[in-house]
């Protein structure tokens, strides 16, 4: 049965209707190719070019067996020592780098003198679950034994990250709690895609509209988890909706739109963090699609999520 979904915010959707020119609602195997080509996000040089930063590349050890690894370290000119977000990117778990989707986690760069470090995770479906996660965790772990030379507070270091970012964000801060560490000021999960089983009511509703609708998530978690989908292998940190507790996470901020496939999950992600005593702030943005504020960062809606997260971590560096 179709569900209608929720409106559009009018002024999103007029970015949309352009956007939907040249990449369809829906993403099929077929498409990864052209996913991997140019993208909708700034080059380093564009980011550079906006924003007075200093960025290093360094190539850290990897997860044991695979192959090293490549960070971005953003930070102001002359910095010493702020808080740190460390990043985990856009892009289905099967395209884009480090770079797509961090422009509004740069802005903490500015406003908080902070560390941003992003890391280049291996995509699937050349390198399968839990390829990335493992190559996150381990990112993670690095951004926080080198923290001072980093110029980091380690008692103010956040994961971050948005769509598949967003899951990884949720994956390796359960890792995180479930490892041993490292102890984290908390957690920002940007329009995460946390549940593999993609059967959700909102996910039945964004099917041949916004972007990336339920088939193209039917596309990256295929990609990503192959034959194991939907079997009793899968572990929580893979698909965190599976979790049977998320007891003992660090503080924890979720956004998503009311128009777009991950809102369900999202939402129930945010009560099983209530559900288990936790500290959880959600917000769903009335009329917001997926990546809204990356697609249309200039309109109303792109401005109070992006202001609103901001409040939110800086309620944070304030305790």
């Amino acid at each position: 049965m179709t569900i209608s979904p929720p409106p559009f915010d009018p002024e999103l959707k007029v970015v949309l209707d352009v956007v939907n020119q040249s990449i369809s609602p829906t993403l099929l195997p077929e498409h990864l190719e052209a996913l991997r080509g140019p993208g909708f996000t700034k080059t380093l040089h564009q980011l550079l070019a906006e924003r007075d930063l200093e960025h290093r590349e360094t190539i850290v050890p990897g997860p044991d067996g695979a192959p090293e690894l490549l960070v971005s370290v953003f930070s102001r000119p002359g910095h010493t020592t702020g808080p740190g977000f460390f990043f985990t990117h856009v892009g289905g778990m099967i395209f884009g780098d480090r770079f797509v989707g961090v422009e509004p986690v740069l802005d903490y760069v500015d406003q908080f003198d902070a560390v941003v470090v992003t890391v280049e995770y291996r995509l699937a479906p050349e390198h399968p679950a839990p390829a990335a996660l493992e190559d996150s965790y381990t990112a993670l772990r690095w951004t926080a034994a080198h923290a001072a030379e980093l110029g980091i507070d380690p008692e103010r270091l956040f994961s971050i990250g948005g769509s598949a970012g967003g899951g990884l964000t949720a994956g390796i801060t359960l890792m995180a709690r479930d490892r041993g560490g490292p102890v984290l000021a908390g957690q920002v999960i940007m329009y995460g895609m946390l549940d593999e089983r993609n059967d959700s009511v909102s996910a039945r509703q964004i099917d041949g509209v916004g972007i990336w609708d339920r088939t193209s998530n039917e596309t990256g978690w295929d990609f990503l988890l192959g034959d194991r989908r939907h079997g009793g292998s899968l572990t929580p940190y893979e698909s965190p909706a599976s979790a049977d507790s998320l007891a003992g996470l660090p503080p924890t901020y979720i956004e998503v739109g009311s128009a777009e496939v991950f809102r369900d999950e999202d939402v129930a992600y945010a009560s099983a963090i209530w559900a288990a005593g936790g500290d959880a702030e959600l917000h769903v943005w009335p009329g917001g699609y997926h990546l809204f504020e990356l697609l249309a960062p200039d309109a109303e809606l792109s401005r109070a999520a992006r202001r609103t997260r901001g409040e939110w971590v800086r309620r944070r560096l304030a305790l």
